[in-house]
């Protein structure tokens, strides 16, 4: 589900702030970005946005900043040594002059070292980050409430609509064969009206049970029935039940299609399309749910 979070948390030294994206998908995609000297933070970071989501890609943005700091950066003069003996070595080497500036010296990783890194440690700063998150993880919670209230409305109407197509077809199906049999029974008594020849009742009653046969849609509305339930009571569920909603949309479309394929009726049919269309809605509704 698409939403937004952010929250800042600060003390005398540091301030932490987080932004929390998220976008539909189904399943849990997480991405984040924040300074190296925190890397090894990452799983922590990671199990506390688990959980507090369970689906869609997210994207969480750190930014720490360190208050009332005396001097930004220092120079590791060991490692910009070591860098710069192994650059003058391979000058030598290659017979290439050495270079008269140093910038690319000291974008090399170590070479220049966060100052207050030497007075604090990532496991120190851990509980204001994870204040932060966790204002931000409520900020989305809240956020992607309201888009689920509008998402849940309509699936629920997407939900009645197949309902009430699916009563039509209930009340048309029986019809079905009694309509084939009338027409067949017409059609073949004007082709034999002129030759003489008796209508088989047998026959006709046995070709009209192969017809019912081919065209019983039973099963499929008892089938479809129940799953029109069983997404209804999901849906009101407090519990994260997005996959087998998606599940749910999975079996429905394949009853429809079944109906579609043996009904041998226009009003059917029609019932069938809309059918169709309600539970396409579904389909992209439920990638917002979680």
């Amino acid at each position: 589900m698409t939403g937004f979070g952010s929250a800042t948390a600060e003390d005398d030294r540091l301030s932490v702030q987080a932004e929390i994206r998220t976008v539909n998908n189904r399943y849990l995609k997480i991405s984040t970005r924040y300074p190296d000297f925190y890397a090894k933070l990452g799983s922590q970071i990671e199990k506390l946005l688990r959980a507090g989501i369970t689906r869609g890609t997210v994207n969480l943005t750190l930014r720490i900043d360190h208050l009332n700091r005396t001097s930004d950066y220092l120079l590791d003069e060991q490692v910009v040594q070591n860098y710069w003996g192994q650059l003058k070595q391979l000058t030598e080497e290659c017979h290439l002059p050495l270079p008269d500036k140093l910038d690319s010296l000291l974008s090399l990783p170590g070479a220049v070292i966060d100052n207050d890194s030497r007075t604090h440690t990532p496991e120190s700063d851990w509980p204001l980050i994870e204040q932060a998150i966790q204002g931000a993880l409520s900020e989305l919670t809240e956020f992607r409430t309201k888009e689920g209230e509008s998402a849940q409305a309509d699936l629920q109407t997407s939900n009645q609509t197949i309902s009430q197509q699916l009563e039509v077809v209930k009340q048309k199906a029986p019809q079905v064969v009694t309509s084939y049999r009338d027409r067949l029974h017409q059609r073949l008594t004007d082709l034999l009206k002129d030759q003489e020849v008796e209508l088989d009742p047998d026959s006709l009653i046995r070709e009209v049970s192969l017809f019912a046969d081919r065209c019983d849609i039973n099963e499929e509305i008892s089938r479809l029935t129940c799953h029109l339930e069983q997404f209804e009571t999901i849906l009101n569920s407090d519990t994260s039940q997005g996959k087998k909603l998606e599940f749910l949309v999975q079996e429905m479309f394949r009853e429809i299609n079944t109906i579609g394929s043996k009904a041998n009726d226009v009003e059917i049919s029609h019932a069938v399309i809309e059918m169709k269309l309600a539970v396409e809605k579904i389909r992209e509704n439920v990638q917002n749910v979680e």
